[in-house]
């Protein structure tokens, strides 16, 4: 992966967030190719309950300070960046008072989603594709982890086709068993329809739940992975008959090997 460029956009990195499968190796697989000698960059969400100051993030003024439509208001984009401790790897999160001060990831003390965590998905998605453009940053791939991160795909090749940074660069989708009860909020299609996103595209979203979130990431990834042994029928069928390259679950101790191959010479 020498030279290489590669983008990770996820929902959740440790150590900023407790140890999951997507955190887990939203962090070891950008650590492989940074020991390979590829270019990395990843984004996450400023969720509030990651301690900036035991994480030491600091907002990179130069980046942020443009505002994001999302359904009609202007929502004003914060960039801050953190280094992981002895991995010389940098990690930028995307921020936002409105969608990201709260002390929790995805649900209130109730358990109950939150209502807007559709926008923050768009706000998310959106505000990575604009801080790459700032970096003048062009991946070769972006590879994307948990369903917050799961609008990228769709945006990247819609709202942002005639993007010329973007136009080589390859998507990777890992899919996982790490869903979510019930729908978002059933708004969602309008929000996104707001950007000019032709219905065609985004008609599963009509119900926005985990498996139709993520099957709308798979249409518009040219490649995908397994992240999880056991993954949700309906998208386990969804993956079987994509007619992508899709990677099979890879055990945590020996991914560095199948991932490398699959990058080079399936992707690529």
């Amino acid at each position: 992966m020498k030279d290489k460029r590669i983008l990770y956009v996820s929902s959740e990195v440790v150590p900023y967030l407790p140890e999951t499968e997507i955190s887990s190796m939203s962090f070891e697989a950008p650590r492989m190719v940074n020991k390979q000698g590829g270019q990395i960059r990843i984004f996450m969400p400023r969720y509030g309950n990651i301690n900036e100051r035991r994480h030491q993030l600091h907002e990179v003024i130069r980046l942020s300070g443009i505002n994001l439509v999302i359904n009609d208001l202007d929502m004003p984009l914060i960039i801050k960046v953190a280094s992981i401790p002895k991995e010389r790897i940098q990690v930028y999160f995307i921020d936002n008072e409105e969608y990201f001060k709260r002390k929790a990831t995805f649900t209130d003390e109730k358990g109950e989603l939150f209502d807007d965590n559709d926008e923050r998905a768009i706000f998310f998605a959106k505000g990575v594709i604009e801080t790459v453009k700032k970096l003048n940053w062009a991946p070769d791939i972006i590879h994307v982890h948990g369903w917050l991160a799961s609008l990228l795909p769709l945006y990247l090749k819609q709202y942002y086709k005639g993007e010329p940074l973007f136009k080589e660069s390859k998507i990777v989708t890992s899919i996982y068993n790490q869903s979510f009860d019930k729908t978002l909020n059933m708004d969602m299609v309008d929000k996104i329809r707001f950007d000019d996103i032709e219905d065609t595209h985004i008609n599963k979203l009509k119900t926005p739940n985990y498996s139709n979130l993520m099957k709308v990431a798979v249409d518009f990834s040219d490649g995908l992975i397994r992240g999880s042994q056991e993954l949700p029928e309906d998208l386990e069928s969804y993956l079987t008959n994509c007619e992508k390259p899709v990677l099979d679950y890879q055990y945590p101790e020996a991914f560095a090997e199948a991932y490398t191959e699959f990058y080079n010479t399936q992707i690529l």
